[in-house]
């Protein structure tokens, strides 16, 4: 069954104790968090020192999605905030090979992001990755349309990793909804990211909301 890693980007920001609880209770299976800087995107969200605060309220695995220009000298406060595992773009990492094999140096799992303009074969050259994110929509934003021309790169990444016989995981977000997860998942997603889709309705409706993810 795939795996499901709300965002909190979603979240109420003036209640996130009470929204993780939420999303535990639900059954998630991990808590993306999408950290934006301003710069590599528009948009800004958070770090460390709430990440930090986060980290005793559930033992559930925390995703970073590092959408910053500086991870490579910013990393290390992710990892000591209490993350699991850090995602970082290729585009924003002047040497990414090396950040790759610091961050699982340190305790974390690795993984590299492609936003829908990235080429997906610089993949061949990264056999220590453990995850690959491909974003279906342009990041920056929460609440975008989900662009169909993704689909045909998630089976790519897919047939890339048979071939070589490597082990990552298919990470897939931006747009994902009851009715586009099922061939986000066909095409090779082994786990989804939502964030409106998983809060719409209030905290109410979250359980409701990711069963009809995971059963979509």
């Amino acid at each position: 069954m795939v795996r499901l890693a709300p965002s909190l980007l979603s979240a109420d920001f003036a209640h996130l104790a009470r929204d993780v609880r939420a999303l535990e209770a639900a059954g998630a299976d991990a808590l993306h968090l999408d950290v934006m800087d301003g710069h590599f995107v528009p948009n800004m969200t958070f770090g460390p020192p709430v990440i930090a605060a986060l980290r005793p309220l559930t033992p559930l695995p925390l995703d970073a999605h590092l959408m910053i220009t500086n991870a490579e000298t910013t990393v290390e406060a992710y990892i000591a905030a209490g993350v699991n595992h850090i995602t970082v773009h290729a585009e924003a990492c002047t040497h990414l090979d090396r950040l790759l094999t610091f961050i699982k140096s340190r305790g974390c799992t690795a993984g590299v992001a492609l936003n829908p303009s990235t080429p997906p074969d610089l993949l061949r050259y990264l056999p220590q990755v453990d995850l690959v994110l491909v974003m279906t929509v342009n990041p920056g934003f929460g609440g975008q349309s989900f662009l169909e021309s993704q689909i045909e790169k998630i089976t790519w990444v897919r047939s890339l990793r048979a071939e070589k016989g490597l082990s990552f995981d298919i990470q897939v977000d931006g747009g994902i909804t009851q009715d586009n997860i099922g061939r986000v998942v066909a095409a090779g997603a082994d786990i989804i990211v939502a964030g409106s889709a998983v809060f719409k309705g209030g905290i109410s409706e979250i359980p409701n909301n990711m069963n009809r993810l995971r059963h979509g």
